[in-house]
């Protein structure tokens, strides 16, 4: 029984309780296990990334974001082929891509499935407000990004149109 299929069979002790992003396995893009309680403290972004998108040049944002917001945020970049087939790479192709041209140093995770029926557990938790304990949403695009606070509670979601530098995202990193 998956994460998502336990927290949903067990009652809830209160309205407002909700599932950890803690507690989600995903591995990175080299197939290592990501510890998401390792960054209990900071807040994440996680960003659904394409190589082949018209935001694909939201790397370089990404990147300046990571490295401007070092103690206070960690990004995690998950590629994703759901959406006009802008990610078709293995793992290798992707971070070759992304390191060479724009960069990339920040975690990028496993291919995943963001929607759907293969909807990787991550993407339940950010997309659920059972789950999330905030708000429903769906992914509509890539580069869609989500903000968790430093206690693994979701902040909000914000469309592909979204600069990862707007001040949106930034004014919750001051």
């Amino acid at each position: 029984m998956n994460l998502i299929d336990k927290i949903k069979k067990e009652p809830s002790t209160s309205m407002n309780s909700s599932a950890s992003l803690y507690d989600i396995s995903i591995r990175s893009i080299d197939g290592k296990p990501i510890d998401l309680e390792s960054f209990k403290g900071k807040k994440l972004l996680f960003v659904n990334v394409a190589s082949e998108c018209g935001f694909t040049k939201q790397y370089k944002d990404l990147q300046k974001l990571s490295d401007s917001y070092p103690d206070q945020l960690a990004v995690i970049g998950s590629p994703c082929n759901q959406f006009g087939k802008q990610e078709p790479g293995n793992a290798e192709e992707i971070q070759t891509f992304c390191e060479r041209n724009f960069g990339v140093t920040f975690l990028l995770s496993e291919k995943i499935d963001v929607k759907g029926s293969k909807q990787h557990p991550l993407y339940k938790w950010l997309t659920s407000k059972e789950l999330n304990g905030k708000k429903n949403s769906s992914v509509k695009w890539n580069f869609q990004k989500y903000l968790v606070d430093e206690s693994g509670k979701l902040i909000d979601y914000y469309y592909s149109i979204t600069s990862p530098t707007s001040s949106k995202i930034t004014k919750h990193l001051s």
